[in-house]
């Protein structure tokens, strides 16, 4: 019977810091209070750099020593290695996307000419073709979001890899809709 049930712990804990947040906020008040009376004088009018952008440009975790040999380097196009394999990702998705709607645009083009039994045949061994090349490119893509995981400096800023077969499926789904779009049921 002796342990306080945890909403009991709560507002123990509650009035054990309820003078020192009753004390911050006194302080916050009064700060902004001094700030507004300042402000309302003119004070701040004629800061150095009143009006200007702030130079946020400077990392200033950057070793002093490195500053002069980054700028040189950033000034020059040039960005970290794992930076640089996160641009070859983003380039490795625009791929795939241009590449299914290049696809899709081969779709309406061919439904537009109309289907012969020959050209039905070319279009489905074509089809074919684009299906395996997604999957490859998908996982050429997973593997590229590998690499740059593996040089990516922090755990947190490394990229979730694409779930292949789910991507696979809304590839071939979208790809379906625009065929039963163009040829209906023909």
């Amino acid at each position: 019977m002796g342990e306080k049930s945890l909403e009991e712990q709560i507002m123990v804990k509650a009035q054990q810091v309820r003078k020192t947040a009753r004390y911050m906020a006194s302080v916050e008040d009064l700060v902004e209070e001094r700030i507004r009376k300042a402000r309302e004088k003119g004070a701040f009018d004629n800061l150095e750099g009143f009006g200007k952008p702030l130079n946020l440009y400077e990392n200033p975790f950057e070793p002093a020593e490195m500053r002069m040999a980054n700028k040189i380097l950033k000034d020059a196009g040039y960005a970290p290695y794992w930076v640089e394999l996160g641009k070859d990702v983003d380039a490795g998705l625009a791929e795939l996307a241009e590449f299914v709607r290049h696809f899709q645009q081969y779709v309406r083009v061919v439904a537009q000419d109309g289907m012969s039994p020959a050209s039905r045949r070319r279009f489905e061994q074509r089809k074919a073709r684009f299906l395996e090349d997604a999957r490859a490119r998908l996982a050429q893509v997973n593997k590229r979001i590998d690499n740059y995981n593996y040089h990516c400096p922090l755990f947190w800023l490394g990229r979730e890899r694409l779930n292949e077969a789910r991507e696979y499926e809304d590839i071939v789904a979208r790809v379906e809709a625009t065929i039963q779009e163009c040829f209906g049921g023909r």
